[in-house]
């Protein structure tokens, strides 16, 4: 009664907060300042003092791209804001790698293109998306106790072309970050309405097309914008990906940045077939086959016929008012995700004849809320915001795990109905105590609620947990536009709902992780932004990847711990560069014979690039990414190499209204791999082998190799 009492209590509070700001008609009074040095304030420093208060905008409003100078706004070396410009001006091969644009972060590949991608941050292979919580236009990407992994992040509609900003923090620091956000958290955000309406069409080499149109008009007091996408690509595979998606937006909104509301519908559809990661021990390497059509080529994998379709739909409605004195907002999103997934990682270790192909079934209604009231006031020229904040989801899930053989259900391996309720309450302060010093400390606390009704046993489990994370940050400066910066706090990530109820040696319901951070901001000269920081991270349970159901799991506390240092120089408004460099050293902090390697784990990143725009209507940019040698297995004995890929954009505008647009990708075309995984598998002829019928061995999915891509683009 009590539990029930305090959440009814927590929504009352935020839901109060909101009808007496949002739709208020009254705004609320200044408060009465207090006397200085013993005598009152004159009416000319009221005045002022109201002026300030007045002219101030919350981090949102005033950040743009990671051209601004965010000296006085950020509260960590590590946030940062990425703008439609630069979104523009990169070229981009898949939805997910707009993610690639959060320095430090690598998005990879390990099958078919409808697949959610792979993601790397901080010392992590997150797998499709394990602690780097993902939103888009506030509501969450990440998925609880999904079919194929813990927190699996599929972007795939994504539109990039709509994308008019994407936030990213990293570290456990922000106390509006919960479940996933240990490593890091992004947020990209729509446009509402478009200047003028957008009109791609692409076509590329490997079966490329792509197709986009997009366009607002001002109907009644709002703005009412629609896009649509169609889009096909095979890759270079023996058996083409064949992957078909469109994708549609609507959204209609009322307002601006300081007060309005919008509601949006988002929907979209892919199929496709997939080429999953192959033994090297299949693989033609070369000329050294004395028969060439033995083995498996790059391009092909052991099993034919993996794959897939998945569909997603939503519905968004968000308002929000900002005065002088408070900001508040608040959102409800409705969310429909389905998956169906075909993959086979282990061949024939556990079934020699018909294989060990398995279908992944997830079916899920999501229903959530997120509201804040923010507080602006100044006593005695000390400026201090007091942020409360609530965030409630829950997830109806039907999921599955199936032996399958050509797509055709054999057996059920296990089959649930999942309903997983998670709510967050957090409270932050802010102070700017001086011209030099601020800070930033808040609490968040974390309840939730897992109820597991297993289909083939009949036997329904439940299991509630909370957990509590306190976080701050100190602020120091600015001098000669350096700004100084220590950041400490708490954060977790949630297991899977079926892992949480088992009878036999549970998993923790959540799993705690403790970070800090020194960093500074500077700006050396005008137009270069530049970060530093020096960080680490303690998670008392890791998630590692299983390649005998391709999902992951629990396993040994670890630490992790590296610095990164990012850049941004615009030189003018015709050249650009960035450099971002990241490297980091992961380790499980138990000792054991096997090794405290954490495999997998990534250690050293570059990504770099030139942007030049010439005022003759030339165009361009040229990219070059780095992702590091890691340990594939805790002995540290087996290693996946380092990878170096350089991609190309160049075009021309005619006029204001048409650009034509080439894109080069892997421009050397080098022979390298996406992702590498060391297990046991067996292939079809092999003979019984020494690890229980299986042969230890690295499993690699390549990059793809050189492609063209040309579009025309055009504004009306």
């Amino acid at each position: 009664m009590r539990k029930n009492i305090l959440r009814i209590a927590a929504i009352g509070i935020s839901l109060s907060y909101f009808l007496c700001t949002i739709f208020s008609p009254i705004l609320s009074q200044d408060q009465e300042t207090k006397p200085t040095n013993g005598k009152e304030k004159t009416e000319a420093e009221k005045l002022e003092l109201k002026k300030k208060i007045s002219e101030y905008k919350p981090d949102a409003i005033v950040i743009r791209d990671r051209r601004s100078n965010l000296i006085g706004i950020a509260s960590s070396a590590s946030e940062g804001v990425v703008g439609s410009e630069q979104i523009k001006t990169r070229p981009i091969m898949r939805q997910g790698e707009v993610a690639e644009l959060i320095p430090g972060v690598i998005v990879t590949q390990h099958s078919g293109g409808g697949k959610a991608n792979q993601f790397f941050l901080r010392g992590f292979n997150l797998d499709h998306g394990t602690d780097l919580s993902s939103n888009v236009d506030g509501m969450p990407v990440n998925n609880v106790s999904h079919a194929h992994g813990q927190g699996y992040t599929d972007l795939n509609f994504l539109i990039p072309e709509l994308v008019e900003q994407m936030q990213y923090k990293k570290g456990v620091y922000y106390a509006d970050q919960g479940d996933f956000a240990s490593a890091g958290a992004f947020n990209i955000s729509y446009y509402k309405s478009l200047t003028k309406g957008i009109a791609n069409v692409e076509g590329g080499t490997l079966g490329y097309a792509r197709t986009l149109i997009a366009k607002s008009h001002k109907i009644g007091p709002g703005d009412l914008l629609y896009a649509f996408e169609a889009s096909h690509n095979d890759g270079p595979w023996v058996i083409s990906d064949n992957f078909r998606r469109v994708n549609g937006v609507t959204s209609y909104s009322v307002g601006d940045k300081q007060k309005g509301f919008s509601i949006s519908l988002m929907g979209y559809r892919g199929s496709w077939h997939s080429t999953g990661q192959a033994p090297k021990r299949a693989l033609r390497m070369g000329d050294s086959w004395l028969d060439p059509d033995s083995g498996l080529s790059r391009f092909e994998s052991v099993d034919h016929n993996d794959g897939g379709w998945s569909n997603r739909a939503s519905i968004n409605f968000e308002a929000h008012r900002l005065e002088k004195g408070y900001e508040a907002k608040t959102q409800f999103y409705g969310i429909y995700y389905d998956l169906r997934l075909f993959s086979n990682f282990t061949y024939y270790l556990d079934d020699p004849v018909r294989g060990d192909q398995h279908e992944q079934a997830d079916r899920r209604t999501i229903a959530g809320s997120k509201s804040s009231y923010k507080d602006i006031s100044e006593f005695w020229g000390i400026r201090m915001e007091n942020t409360v904040g609530l965030q409630i989801r829950r997830d109806y899930i039907q999921n599955g795990l199936f032996h399958t053989e050509k797509r055709a259900r054999l057996e059920t391996v296990r089959e649930d109905g999942i309903i997983q309720l998670s709510s967050g309450i957090y409270y932050e302060n802010k102070i700017q105590w001086s011209k030099k010093f601020r800070t930033v400390v808040g609490l968040r606390g974390d309840y939730f609620k897992f109820n597991v009704d297993d289909w083939g046993t009949k036997e329904r489990s439940g299991k509630d947990a909370r957990i509590y994370s306190p976080k701050g940050s100190i602020i120091i400066g600015p001098w000669f536009k350096t700004e100084f910066y220590i950041s400490g706090g708490y954060g977790f990530h949630s297991n899977d709902a079926r892992g949480v109820v088992q009878k036999t040696d549970p998993a923790d319901p959540l799993v705690q992780t403790r970070g800090g951070e020194v960093g500074l901001r500077t700006e050396p000269v005008h137009g270069w932004q530049s970060t530093f920081s020096v960080w680490q991270l303690d998670m008392n349970s890791e998630l590692l990847f299983t390649g005998d159901n391709g999902t992951t799991e629990a396993s040994r506390p670890s630490t992790r711990k590296g610095f990164e240092w990012a850049n941004y120089y615009s030189y003018n408004s015709w050249l650009m560069i960035d450099a971002d460099f990241a490297t980091s050293r992961s380790r499980f902090r138990d000792d054991d014979p096997s090794g405290n390697y954490i495999p997998g784990s990534i250690r050293n990143t570059l990504a770099s690039g030139i942007t030049l725009k010439n005022s003759d209507g030339i165009f361009g940019s040229i990219r070059v990414r780095y992702f590091g040698n890691r340990s594939l297995i805790e002995d540290n004995s087996v290693r996946s190499p380092a990878t170096t890929t350089v991609n190309l954009q160049i075009g021309r505008n005619f006029g204001e209204d048409l650009s034509i647009v080439l894109e080069v990708f892997n421009l050397l075309n080098t022979h390298v791999s996406d992702i590498d995984y060391y297990y046991a598998s067996r292939l079809k002829n092999e003979v019984v082998g020494p690890n229980e019928g299986g042969y230890n061995d690295i499993h690699t999915h390549p990059a793809q190799p050189r492609s063209i891509r040309l579009s025309m683009r055009a504004s009306f």
